[in-house]
This record gives C-alpha cells, structure tokens and sequence, in this order.
C-alpha cells in the first residue's frame, strides 16, 4: 500500500507519448504514473480506517498546489540505474511538506511508512543495472509537463500478482487536501 498523488490523464498521456517513441525500455503505463508520498508496505485490515482517517487530516493541512514534471533522475546511480525517474519542477516544496504530513499520519495509525528519504520522483522505468543511464538521462531531462493543481492524495493497495508480472493497483480513498 501507499499514498500517492496521481498527475492528471491528460498529463500521463502526454508524457506516454513522449516515452513511445523512445525505445529501449519498458516505460510506465500511464494507468501506473504517480509521485509517491509514503510507502507503507502490508496494511493490517483493523488500521485501514484509522490510517485513512489520519491522512485525510494530514491532506486536510496542506492547500491545494500547482505542480510539474521537470528534470530527470536515476535510482540509486545513474552509472548502474535501479530505476528512471522524472522529478518535479514547480511544487517539489509544498509535495515534500505533504510528503511528512502524509509520514506523520501513517506513523500516528500504526502503519509506518519505509524509512527512505523523500526524494519526490515518478518512475519512469527500470533498466538494466548493467547499463549507464546517461544517455536516457539526457533525453529525459528534456521533459517539461504542464503545471497541474494537486488537490488530492490517493491510496493505493498494490497486489503482487506473481514473478514478472506487474502489481494490481486500486485506489482505496481519495483524501482532498484543503479539506
């Protein structure tokens, strides 16, 4: 499970277009886009609401923002990239403050969310670890979206459905921010 703000269709489909050209990797499907807030690995069913209840407050705290797609990254290096990434240009602060909200109230309902530092990315692929990522990097830095408002968090359960197949994600709340 974990907490995520979704860009907007039309924003993931426009970034899709711009990854089916460039061939070479496995990209995101657009359905799979998002910029993780907290991830909090196996929920207990009994935490589900107190969890839900806490970050809707913790969403409720922040107002609504614009926010962007720009500049590119790669996880944990880009000489033996794990993963490809797109930061975020306009809003990285106000998303980094939702961000430790989002941490507190997982923390406050018993769901502590994994220990990693916040580093607000979408991921965009994972390479192979035997291959530089400089050259993606350079074209993926190109990358510029439209600013959009983030109005809301979304969590999300994540099903492992089985080696080599992708997880089965479905939205379990939609928390407004603002509330």
């Amino acid at each position: 499970m974990f907490a995520a703000v979704v860009p907007p269709e039309d924003v993931r489909e426009e970034l899709a277009e711009f990854l089916d050209v460039r061939e070479g990797l496995r990209w995101t499907q657009p359905d799979r886009m998002h910029l993780t807030l907290a991830f909090l690995a196996d929920v207990p069913e009994r935490i589900l609401e107190p969890l839900e209840e806490r970050l809707a407050s913790a969403a409720a705290g922040v107002e609504p923002f614009a926010c962007s797609l720009a500049g590119a990254g790669a996880f944990p290096h880009p000489d033996r990239p794990a993963v490809l990434w797109l930061g975020v240009g306009e809003g990285g602060d106000e998303l980094e403050r939702l961000a430790r909200r989002v941490h507190d109230g997982a923390n406050a309902a018993g769901a502590p969310p994994d220990g990693k530092r916040f580093t607000p990315h979408l991921t965009l692929a994972r390479p192979p670890r035997d291959r530089s990522a400089l050259r993606w990097l350079r074209v993926l830095d190109t990358y510029r979206s439209r600013p959009w408002t983030v109005d809301e968090v979304e969590l999300i359960d994540s099903q492992l459905l089985g080696h080599g197949r992708r997880p089965l994600h479905e939205t379990v709340a939609r928390l407004p921010l603002g509330g």
